[in-house]
């Protein structure tokens, strides 16, 4: 069965499945009632949650990488595990047939209404989507345009008790030319398309620059607008308040890097538990690793909430690092997402994206004899490295350290040459250990690429030529992004490619690692790679 149509068919399964496979590099359950941040160390920036009963969903940005729109699903807000995409491919089809690096899904908001859910997200070249659903592990329907726009992000959704229903949104001044501003505006009951234009309801120019990312709420006659503000990797997490959905509006920072190393604490979502506890879900940037994801306690003063702890009691909160899990009523297990993959399955694990909407011809999941085969795609004609290949299939770095290694058997269409397979890391820069089909066989070479973002060349280093077709490919991370690839031909040794790269973030995500499989020249056919596992530890 091709890999296209398999994007949401297998997620409960994968559900199972997943539960049974803990990292062995990161786990936020300390097993004894506390936990740790993160509770995801992985790129799920922008989070949102919602809760409806024992059950916990979250949903982040997903920009290029598709399937989008990722589902995770929690009973206590710590262990999580991934059970679906909402989004199989994104829209329209024909404009991410190719990367989009730093396009597409922007912060979306997960929502519970009438028996459905609901996820808005802004497309910054498009406009406000929306999909929902009755079931969030089977099949999303398929995206509506709610409205048509540039520089539109960032949305979120508020069905009021009278029957009125509202949209809030920020913008993004690279399309709208203007940014540091909060609108509302009225939406259909249907939540299906805005009916005004709405008003402006908060300036941050003066005292919150890059105030975005909202979170629409209503809590004791007060609607809040819930807004990151002050930058990404440097910013405050800002409380808005009114006694009206089109303001007025007071404001209060909640949560602050206070004296913690946790820098940019904000964006995301306040969330309650059926025992009646607050608590705020939020991402931290850290660059090569991404934006990976916090939880932090809240109580509410006078109707203003306080997010971490706040040593000095003046309202605002600082990050906690350590701290007793909430309090639930459902039972629960510690679980992680999956980051291993033994191919052994129906389909690949869901931790796997591609770099822009795949062909059927790509990869196919072969469960009878258990591997994922990768046929050699030809990279587009004016691609200039690996940067616009859409073939890439990857998935987030799982941790600050952490050792990946696959083993794949490379076998070369005999009528080409230049046919290559391996294990990249990728971000703006890049580097990869791939074996290369040749005119007297099949070698090995170190590349990296330097500013692959901007077009720069690849530097190759000839390694080895190998004497058979299969081999393990490794690549050690260690803190700070340094990685160090390595091969084995035998399953036992291996030799290091002697020298080290430093990962760096693709656009607006963290650094991935992962499969490719490309080719320079057409044919009607194509080599293939049949990659047995990969898999994800300590060493």
């Amino acid at each position: 069965m091709a890999l296209l149509a398999l994007a949401v068919a297998f997620a409960p399964q994968a559900f199972a499945q997943q539960n049974q496979n803990l990292s062995q590099v990161w786990v936020a359950d300390q097993g004894d009632g506390t936990y740790i941040n993160p509770i995801l160390h992985a790129d799920y920036s922008d989070p949102d949650v919602v809760r409806v009963g024992e059950d916990f969903y979250m949903s982040a940005s997903s920009f290029n990488a598709t399937p989008g729109l990722p589902i995770l699903h929690s009973k206590d807000l710590v262990n999580w595990t991934l059970v679906n995409y909402a989004l199989p491919r994104q829209v329209p089809l024909d404009h991410f047939a190719k990367p989009q690096h730093g396009n597409g899904v922007w912060a979306p908001a997960i929502r519970y209404h009438a028996g459905e859910y609901y996820i808005y997200w802004g497309d910054p070249d498009f406009g406000i989507y929306m999909v929902k659903t009755k079931d969030p592990l089977g099949a999303w329907d398929e995206p509506v345009l709610v409205e048509a726009g540039k520089g539109l992000i960032d949305p979120c959704p508020l069905w009021d008790e009278d029957g009125k229903a509202y949209l809030s949104h920020a913008f993004a001044g690279s399309r709208a030319g203007i940014k540091s501003v909060l609108v509302v505006k009225p939406m259909n009951w249907e939540g299906t398309k805005t009916t005004g234009a709405g008003k402006l309801v908060f300036d941050g120019h003066d005292a919150h620059p890059t105030v975005e990312g909202t979170k629409f709420y209503k809590r004791n006659g007060y609607y809040y607008i819930f807004a990151p503000a002050g930058g990404v990797a440097t910013g405050w997490q800002l409380i808005l308040r009114s006694k009206n959905p089109y303001g007025p509006y007071e404001e209060h920072i909640s949560l602050a890097q206070g004296d913690t190393p946790i820098n940019g604490p904000h964006q995301g979502a306040w969330i309650d538990t059926d025992q009646g506890e607050d608590w705020f879900v939020h991402f931290q940037d850290v660059e090569a690793y991404g934006r990976i994801t916090h939880l932090q306690p809240m109580a509410w003063k006078n109707d203003w909430p306080t997010m971490g702890e706040d040593p000095d009691g003046d309202g605002t909160g600082q990050p906690v690092l350590k701290y007793k899990k909430p309090k639930v009523g459902a039972k629960t297990e510690i679980a992680t997402p999956a980051e291993s993959d033994e191919f052994s399955g129906a389909d690949i694990g869901l931790q796997w994206q591609w770099q822009a909407n795949p062909e059927a011809t790509w990869a196919f999941a072969n469960p009878a004899d258990g591997k994922l085969r990768l046929f050699t795609a030809k990279l587009p004609d004016d691609a200039k490295n690996l940067w616009d290949a859409p073939n890439l299939l990857l998935q987030k770095f799982p941790a600050a350290e952490f050792v990946t290694t696959t083993s794949l058997k490379f076998t070369p269409n005999p009528k080409l040459k230049g046919e290559q397979v391996g294990l990249v890391v990728m971000g703006m820069s890049y580097a990869y250990l791939a074996l290369e089909s040749g005119e007297e066989g099949i070698y090995l070479n170190y590349v990296s690429c330097l500013d692959a973002e901007h077009g720069k060349p690849e530097s190759k280093k000839q390694l080895a030529k190998l004497g058979g077709n299969e081999v393990q490919l490794r690549v050690k991370v260690e803190k700070g992004g340094i990685c160090s690839f390595s091969y084995s031909e035998n399953g036992k040794e291996f030799t290091e490619a002697g020298e080290t790269f430093t990962a760096v973030p693709g656009k607006w995500i963290g650094a991935k690692v992962g499969l490719f499989a490309t080719r320079t020249t057409h044919t009607n056919d194509s080599g293939f790679a049949d990659v047995d596992w990969f898999r994800v530890g300590k060493e």
